[in-house]
């Protein structure tokens, strides 16, 4: 089963000339087992996002080297890595459809107009934008919009999919509406996951695993295993280890919440 994550002693150092380096995160080694949900969480500033591009092939690391499936992830996002940011990434111009429909058209590989069309018709579906599918982004609520995105990158059925707070502009319970629909198309996929977040229930609610990060330089100073079931749903928010867990983080992230406060005083 393809979409196994190695990260293997990673670190990044921002150089800028006249000015002092700074160490963003690292070294930081970890993995994430094919169809696996993992999340970290970590105070502001620790190197939650630049890691993540790290792992993408957005920026290169310092030092340090990762590898998806056994092969060393270098200068280029590889085809089998799909990204969903906060930011809202939808074209303005392009309709719900023709928003899905990008990257199969304008891709690596030629696909042809009729399993684009039924692609994305199946994307649609999916994150159940159907009726939808000719309105323009002005015309969608911000949970909508993100179900774009979602169904932008899933389209291209990625072996892991990379998420860095894709939820956190939206309210609480549009919030927890998306988790839900996250956690079916994750097992829609069987693709897997490593989500950037600040919410310690969002994380603990999805997530197989969850990594504690470090004030900066971020480093791995924690991992919970949640033991939730593949097949669970938003009502695990009510089982009695869920607090237990967020309380279980919160005890291992309140000292780097103040250290990383205290550095940026």
């Amino acid at each position: 089963m393809a979409g196994h994550l190695a990260v293997e002693q990673l670190s990044l150092t921002y150089s800028a000339p006249g000015q002092a380096d700074t160490h963003a995160f690292g070294p930081v080694s970890f993995s994430v087992a094919p169809g696996e949900f993992v999340s970290i969480v970590g105070p502001s500033g620790c190197g939650k996002s630049s890691l993540l591009e790290c792992v993408s092939g957005l920026i290169q690391p310092t030092n340090g080297e990762v590898k998806l499936d056994g092969q060393i992830v270098s200068d280029h996002v590889p085809p089998e890595v799909g990204m969903v940011f906060q930011q809202d990434a939808s074209f303005p111009w392009l309709t719900v459809s023709d928003n899905i429909a990008f990257g199969l058209r304008y891709g690596r590989d030629t696909i042809s107009a009729e399993r684009i069309r039924l692609r994305v018709e199946e994307a649609l579906v999916q994150v159940g934008l159907t009726e939808f599918a000719h309105h323009y982004p002005s015309q969608l609520s911000g949970g909508m919009r993100q179900r774009v995105s979602m169904a932008r990158t899933l389209v291209m059925r990625p072996q892991l999919l990379l998420l860095d707070e894709p939820f956190a502009a939206l309210d609480p319970q549009t919030r927890l509406l998306m988790g839900e629909e996250l956690l079916q198309l994750w097992r829609q996929s069987g693709a897997s996951v490593l989500l950037i977040t600040h919410s310690l229930e969002e994380a603990v609610m999805l997530s197989d695993r969850v990594l504690v990060m470090s004030a900066r330089p971020g480093l791995l100073r924690h991992e919970l295993v949640t033991g939730w079931p593949r097949d669970r749903h938003t009502e695990i928010t009510t089982h009695p280890d869920f607090s237990v867990h967020i309380n279980a983080l919160w005890a291992v992230l309140r000292d780097e919440a103040i250290a990383a406060m205290r550095m940026q005083a």
